[in-house]
């Protein structure tokens, strides 16, 4: 994955935007029919694995780029070169590029720590594994908890014959839920950080809904795996091709680095130095700007101070985030005018859906504002999906933070919990999946996937509706 022409490719666009900038479109005069092309992007991402898996592995990033294409030639021919050349340029540069460096520098820095030797992947074990990665999540990132943990959890059952159950569960807790408590630990808090919620909010009011989540999900976990932890026991043994062996860490440098990535996260938050460039009608932030070099930095830095040996253990390599960076460029652009239609509230298609989240007399049903927030960001990216709901709400951090902290709760939920409804939810879901296949374990289609979020995710959010909302 060659990420050093990226600046160029930035830079050439930007040059060309200030012939192009035009206002924002407005939602409320798209038809519903734009929002075709994400459809058939998921659709796509759900069913050519299944039925049409060898031309999906190879033609990925043509299938996704087909869709973008069927989105961007009609609305530059409707809408005007200009206003599709800033709603581009608007989600690609300030959008899906900070989210992709955010990722790579992740999953750089997880891919370079290798936790050798080995455990045995007993139900206990493996109970443990996804407790500390929930708890890690928070404070790591779902991303860097998912990367730093998939392999060794791997490796720990590579001799069980059913294992599947233990990924989908680790995506669950370790790449969702387990990003609750502080705006590192999932995108759509970070934005919200960035709009003035404050940064120990979301361990006051998401630590009881995001524990009795996690405890509920633990508890039926260690069930479900010791049903087939035992159900082994009369089968033949497998080979075990990582045997059990003392645990010690290598490229602990990463640590350091990890903690680079969270100040890099950190300081464009808390620092505002009022200095920003407007380019092509893009507001180009100094301290955005700056976040994303030392980040890029970090990655540079990870690459080559970790010990190739500790790569190579860990059989790195950059497919996993090539096939997400495809799939979510693609995705992003296929989403402006769904997210348009959706910001457009009552005024917009999705009219009906917005209704749903307030009382005629204007106050909010926070438990639609936790279904609804949820349902969008299980096919949406739940980043953008959270800050569509916080505006509804008003977009007033300090009243949602206090008067409206019910509310607030509910789109955080909503968002960060039902991110583990579908593969597309939330970035690292995709992530965890490519690696682990391409290690040999099976993983359920994107439909089966979603019935496995049907039958141990939706009874346990019902159930926190009844608690909470």
């Amino acid at each position: 994955m060659n990420f050093s022409r990226l600046p160029h490719l930035l830079a050439g666009a930007l040059l060309l935007l200030p012939a192009f900038a035009q206002a924002s479109i407005n939602g409320g005069e798209l038809a519903i029919a734009w929002a075709l092309p994400f459809a058939g992007m998921l659709l796509s991402i759900a069913l050519l694995p299944l039925l049409a898996a060898n031309v999906w592995h190879h033609h990925f990033g043509k299938i996704a780029a087909m869709w973008s294409l069927l989105f961007i030639v009609p609305f530059a021919a409707s809408h005007g070169l200009g206003s599709t050349a800033y709603e581009m340029a608007h989600t690609l540069v300030l959008e899906y590029v900070p989210f992709i460096i955010l990722l790579v520098s992740l999953f750089t820095v997880a891919g370079g720590i290798y936790l050798r030797g080995n455990l045995h992947g007993s139900p206990l074990l493996n109970t443990g594994f996804l407790g500390v990665g929930t708890v890690l999540a928070s404070f790591t990132g779902t991303t860097g908890a998912a990367m730093l943990l998939i392999r060794p959890l791997l490796r720990a059952n590579d001799n069980r014959r059913y294992k599947t159950h233990v990924f989908v569960f680790f995506i669950f807790l370790v790449a969702n839920i387990g990003g609750s408590l502080t705006p590192l630990g999932d995108p759509p808090l970070f934005l919200g950080f960035l709009k003035g919620v404050g940064f120990g909010w979301t361990m006051v009011h998401m630590l009881t809904p995001m524990v009795l989540a996690s405890v509920i999900l633990l508890v039926v976990f260690y069930l479900l795996d010791r049903y087939y932890y035992h159900k082994e026991e009369d089968l033949p043994p497998l080979p075990d091709p990582t045997p059990d062996s003392r645990v010690s860490i290598e490229g602990k440098v990463n640590f350091v680095l990890l903690g680079g990535i969270v100040v890099a996260v950190l300081l464009s938050g808390i620092w505002k130095p009022g200095i920003s460039w407007q380019i092509g009608g893009l507001d180009i932030e100094l301290q955005n700007v700056v976040r994303d070099i030392l980040l890029l930095a970090v990655t540079l830095l990870s690459l080559k101070l970790t010990p190739g040996r500790c790569r190579q253990a860990n059989a790195f390599n950059w497919g996993p985030m090539l096939e997400v960076a495809k799939l979510f460029a693609a995705i992003f652009i296929t989403m402006i005018p769904v997210l348009a239609m959706l910001k457009a509230g009552k005024a917009g298609a999705f009219a009906e859906l917005v209704s749903m989240v307030t009382t005629p007399d204007g106050a909010p049903v926070n438990g639609a504002y936790f279904w609804l927030t949820g349902a969008l960001s299980s096919f949406l990216d739940n980043a953008p999906t959270y800050l569509v709901f916080f505006n509804l709400a008003g977009g007033d951090a300090a009243h949602l933070m206090h008067d409206g902290a019910s509310t607030l709760m509910a789109i955080s939920m909503g968002a960060v919990f039902m991110g583990a409804n579908s593969y597309i939810g939330n970035a690292p879901n995709f992530m965890v999946k490519a690696i682990v296949e391409e290690r040999g374990v099976t993983m359920p289609s994107f439909f089966a996937y979603i019935g496995w979020a049907c039958l141990f995710l939706i009874p346990t959010f019902v159930l926190l509706t009844f608690v909470f909302f």
